[in-house]
């Protein structure tokens, strides 16, 4: 073998070798992007029976080297990066949605069935007409006063409002109905509260309750549920969605999101620091739903009481529910959740919360807090400070909120007795008018 001939084959190994060791760097940050699209495409197939996935992507530079497709009969997708590198695949199981996972999940509970009855929302007639000032402020959530680019920046989907118990007034964007599940990303959370609030009331858990996992012999053995809740355990945790942090980690590379949040470190005494975390809630959702049904006890204890039919939340590969992000409802059934709430957990008649659970539930917690979290109580959001300062100052005080991700919000002002389902895909844009068209409604509904 000539001299020339060695040295291009060795020029052509190191950079091989640069490929390879990139890759693999970089394979953490891939992974991430094609679980989120494989996770996306299987739930939007599955639960929301909507095309389209990549309208659902949030603007990255991985986007345009995805590629994406239903795969084993459309019962799955899978995600690539050129077709080639970082496959991921999510995978449908009938009542729980989608799963990231290796290969198909099995061993997961029977799904509870779940129907409308006892929810009046659902099938309630659309109001045959609306105030002028209510459809003016639908018409300014949906961004009709803006050009066509910013109003598709603004991304609302869905808005149901009622008030005094009743459908007062509903909108969708064009795609949308009544009957599209969307997902809440981090309004999740909130729905998680009630879960525990059911478990609370049936005697089976204890906020106090700790001793929550067995391998926690250290100082972690004093968490409790109720800092799990709140978000003062203290395991260290890093909510950026950015390479190697903890959230991107659970969400796309672990099957046992659960055991990977309990394996932090403590960074802070329990109950002394609220750090925002959707690893807290998804441990919470590990310990309370093991031995209960798992991945069936939120469609047992919560959707089949309220009879919200639209509603599902997505577990692990390991059938913990994922209750820091994956739940997915109709906003009419958003908004069945906030009616719920409004009422102190009294449904139908029927207490299925402890007395004065949401009073205490949207406390702000009094202590030392990250600057992202102002406001932060039980898994949900208060509009009153510890000090009884306001954080939205467009809105009363008792007012408090479930949030997530690109815009969701649901939204209960107890003095008005009015709730706001906001749902949207507003992945950019600061402001999404959400805040806004809840003052509107009120000055509207007065």
């Amino acid at each position: 073998m000539s001299r020339a001939r060695k040295i291009l084959l060795v020029v052509l190994a190191l950079v091989l070798v640069v490929l390879v060791g990139g890759y693999w760097y970089e394979r953490p940050l891939l992974l991430t992007g094609t679980g989120y699209a494989a996770h996306n495409a299987c739930a939007l197939h599955t639960i929301a029976d909507r095309g389209s996935p990549e309208d659902d992507l949030p603007p990255n530079p991985l986007v345009p080297l995805l590629r994406t497709r239903l795969v084993d009969k459309d019962t799955a997708a899978q995600s690539t990066i050129l077709g080639v590198l970082a496959k991921q695949k999510a995978w449908a199981t009938p009542g729980f949605g989608c799963t990231l996972a290796g290969s198909r999940p099995d061993g997961f509970p029977a799904a509870t069935p779940v129907t409308a009855a006892g929810n009046p929302y659902s099938t309630a007639p659309a109001p045959d007409a609306v105030a002028p000032a209510v459809s003016a402020a639908l018409d300014k959530a949906f961004g009709q006063d803006l050009p066509a680019a910013d109003r598709k920046d603004l991304g609302t989907r869905g808005v149901v409002v009622l008030q005094d118990g009743k459908l007062v007034a509903e909108r969708y964007a064009d795609g949308f109905s009544a009957t599209t599940p969307q997902l809440g990303w981090s309004m999740t959370k909130s729905v998680t509260n009630l879960l525990v609030g059911r478990l609370v009331q049936q005697g089976e858990v204890h906020l106090d309750d700790d001793h929550l996992r067995p391998e926690w012999t250290d100082q972690r053995s004093l968490i409790t549920i109720r800092q799990l809740m709140q978000m003062t355990s203290g395991l260290s945790w890093d909510e950026t969605y950015a390479l190697g942090t903890p959230i991107t980690r659970m969400l796309y590379l672990e099957h046992d999101m659960g055991s990977y949040v309990a394996s932090q470190k403590l960074s802070h005494a329990p109950g002394t620091y609220l750090q925002y975390s959707s690893g807290s809630t998804t441990l919470l959702c590990a310990i309370v739903t093991k031995g209960r049904g798992e991945a069936d006890l939120p469609r047992r204890e919560v959707f089949a009481p309220l009879g919200l039919a639209s509603a599902v939340l997505e577990p692990d590969a390991t059938g913990t529910p994922v209750c820091s992000s994956y739940l997915w409802a109709t906003p009419r059934d958003w908004a069945a959740v906030g009616q719920f709430a409004l009422q102190d957990g009294v449904w139908n008649g029927t207490r299925l919360l402890p007395a004065n659970w949401m009073a205490e539930s949207t406390k702000a917690v009094d202590v030392r807090i990250e600057k992202d979290a102002d406001g932060y109580a039980s898994g949900w959001w208060s509009n009153q400070r510890p000090d009884g300062t306001v954080v939205e100052k467009g809105l009363p005080g008792d007012a408090y909120f479930a949030e997530g991700h690109d815009g969701q919000w649901l939204i209960v002002v107890p003095s008005a007795k009015l709730v706001v389902a906001r749902l949207g895909f507003t992945p950019e844009r600061e402001d999404d008018r959400a805040v806004a068209l809840a003052a509107d409604l009120i000055a509207a509904l007065h």
